[in-house]
């Protein structure tokens, strides 16, 4: 069984991930931008990996967009963000309907960890994204739990990542060989 995993990063935490599950793995890792969909021909498995940005994955059309040329693939595609993992169930449903129109096909699972998000580190737009639905959030006039936590979010500045978290993605990629 030939595995690969493929990245999209912007900061650097999805690399990481890539990276850390790759060498669990020890199969080739690649950033998104140097794979078309012929070359994953020769693979049984992939592993995609991808920045949650607005409940969006990073690069994740390299998949959807080819899922009938890989549904003989066994795929796993694991997010990073900030969001902590006991609120993850809320934004699954909004991530798989925003990247997945039709549905998660079978051959697919998804996982969620982790990233970072360094203030000092974020582009122009992302900054004045934050500050955007910062000042929604607050401006409501009963918010719920979620937007509350959607302030406190806005305002994250760390590396929340951990590699002893990749261990269900690297059981599910390995069962079975």
């Amino acid at each position: 069984m030939k595995t690969i995993v493929i990245y999209k990063t912007k900061y650097g935490s999805t690399k990481a991930y890539a990276e850390w599950i790759a060498e669990a793995l020890g199969c080739d890792v690649v950033d998104a931008k140097t794979v078309s969909i012929s070359d994953l021909a020769e693979y049984d498995t992939i592993v995609y990996g991808g920045g949650l940005y607005s409940e969006v994955i990073n690069g994740i059309t390299l998949i959807t967009k080819n899922a009938d040329k890989l549904r003989d693939k066994k795929i796993a595609v694991f997010t990073t963000g900030i969001t902590p993992q006991d609120c993850r169930a809320y934004y699954d449903t909004y991530v798989i309907e925003k990247n997945f129109k039709k549905g998660v096909p079978e051959n697919v699972k998804i996982f969620n960890y982790p990233g970072k998000m360094i203030l000092d580190e974020l582009s122009v737009v992302h900054r004045a994204a934050l500050k955007t639905l910062k000042k929604i959030m607050m401006s409501k006039e009963n918010p719920t739990e979620m937007e509350k936590m959607l302030v406190e979010l806005c305002d994250a500045n760390g590396d929340f990542s951990d590699k002893t978290l990749i261990s269900d993605l690297v059981e599910y990629v390995t069962e079975g060989k």
